[in-house]
């Protein structure tokens, strides 16, 4: 069997845009007519560019090759330049080739993809949801006026009425908006809004759902301290990237110093990412995304490595 052909297609989303503003997906073409199916997550490049990568990963390092060789295809795509390192944006391309490798690879056996990697598990999984307006953009940037995401009562309404579907989690990220300069330390009033939203959310909703609590990793260690005080009372399970994601030796100081379990991933790549963060235990849970961290093989490498540390796993995947 034989990779011959390879497509891309970039997928807008109209509104109100759950999930985010467009979608990168792959599409490979065997030999003998099997497809495979895979999607990037990838934000370092437009969406067209990043299309365009994978094309040009897939015609170097896939076309002509069996697709069932994925750690032959991650070798070589990973040392490709001569890099031999962590590329968030490699391995977001390699990410979507290599499910739509397992998709054939499933497809041809005949058999769903988690059996060919040990088998079933759980009968269920928890699931959550981030808090969304009722109506308009669900994208911050482009809220106007009182909203899901700077009201507490109206924040509590919505998580309720989630916990109603049957999610028993809800996450939210009210710290204030992202800025690319630097660590720094969180306002007061982005401090009270983030204590008051979470109070509002724990009396509507009880014990009846957990509350997760996201900053885009924006603080110092010691700006994230004082923010995860103010919330601590309320009992939130994860902290998402309190501190930016390259330095998990000061991510550290922050799992060190409050009771909240840190959680962080979505922006890192590769088992060798996720071992920083594990060595320097710097966080309980992590979350590597499937279309970023390097595929579904590489991710379950990460996620052996955290079973040996009793380190949860939450997958990033919007």
């Amino acid at each position: 069997m034989k990779i011959t052909d390879v497509k891309t297609w970039v997928v807008g989303n109209p509104p109100p845009g759950i999930g985010g503003k467009y979608f990168i997906f792959v599409k490979l073409t065997t030999d003998g007519g099997v497809v495979g199916y895979g999607e990037a997550y990838n934000a370092t490049f437009s969406a067209h560019v990043t299309a365009r990568m994978i094309e040009d990963m897939a015609e170097r390092y896939l076309i002509g090759c069996d697709p069932h060789d994925i750690e032959n295809f991650f070798r070589r795509a990973y040392s490709s330049g001569f890099t031999q390192r962590p590329d968030v944006s490699g391995m977001g391309c390699f990410s979507a080739l290599e499910i739509a490798c397992w998709d054939i690879i499933g497809k041809e056996a005949g058999k769903p993809v988690y059996k060919l990697l040990g088998g079933q598990v759980n009968e269920t999984l928890r699931s959550y949801t981030y808090l969304y307006p009722h109506s308009g953009s669900v994208h911050s940037e482009d809220a106007r006026g009182k909203n899901v995401y700077n009201d507490p009562d109206l924040a509590a309404e919505c998580a309720l009425e989630y916990v109603e579907q049957g999610f028993n989690a809800v996450k939210l990220d009210p710290a204030g908006p992202y800025t690319a300069f630097d660590g720094h330390q969180p306002r007061l009033v982005d401090i009270d809004l983030s204590a008051r939203m979470i109070k509002a959310i724990r009396e509507a909703v009880g014990t009846r759902a957990d509350i997760l609590f996201g900053t885009h990793g924006q603080f110092t260690a010691s700006g994230a301290l004082r923010m995860a005080r103010a919330i601590e009372p309320y009992d939130p399970l994860w902290f998402e990237e309190p501190v930016p994601p390259d330095m998990p030796e000061v991510m550290a100081q922050v799992a060190r110093g409050t009771s909240i379990p840190i959680a962080t991933g979505e922006r890192l790549t590769t088992k060798f990412e996720f071992a920083r963060v594990i060595e320097n235990r710097a966080a309980t849970i992590l979350q590597p995304d499937l279309g970023r961290s390097g595929g579904i093989l590489e991710t379950k490498k990460i996620a052996a490595m955290a079973e040996a540390y009793h380190i949860q796993i939450a997958p990033h995947c919007y």
